[in-house]
């Protein structure tokens, strides 16, 4: 392990796995890289992400189903961004991210950028979609 790193982590509620996968489908390199589960009697329920890492666009991201409950969840003021190479994959993330969630600022040509889009996804994550 090669550290110092920062990867973004994301604690869902009974959610990580869907949103994860959903993640890694959309991105060429997508891949699930480590995923541990809670066991019986472990403290969180059985079957879900206790800890799990995955790739999108060459950056690792770790994630987890949180036992807790929080007062808390994900807030706009922390996104991520995303350059797409085409059109056509601008389209197909913001669409896919869309689905469920809502448009924080709906896809338009804002001046600084070809083409851009934020939304906050079904899961409470948000994603800044750009095309340079």
């Amino acid at each position: 392990m090669n550290l110092p790193r920062v990867r973004p982590f994301l604690m869902f509620e009974g959610r990580a796995e869907e949103a994860m996968r959903s993640y890694v489908s959309l991105f060429r390199d997508g891949e699930v890289l480590e995923l541990t589960r809670y066991g019986a009697d472990e403290g969180g329920p059985e079957g879900t992400i206790k800890m799990a890492r995955f790739r999108i666009a060459g950056q690792e991201v770790m994630c987890i189903d949180s036992p807790a409950k929080h007062a808390f969840t994900f807030t706009p003021a922390t996104s991520l961004f995303v350059d797409c190479e085409s059109m056509e994959q601008f389209d197909a993330r913001y669409e896919a991210l869309l689905e469920g969630g809502q448009a924080l600022m709906p896809r338009d040509d804002y001046g600084f950028s070809q083409l851009f889009g934020w939304v906050q996804d079904r899961f409470g994550v948000s994603w800044q979609i750009n095309l340079p």
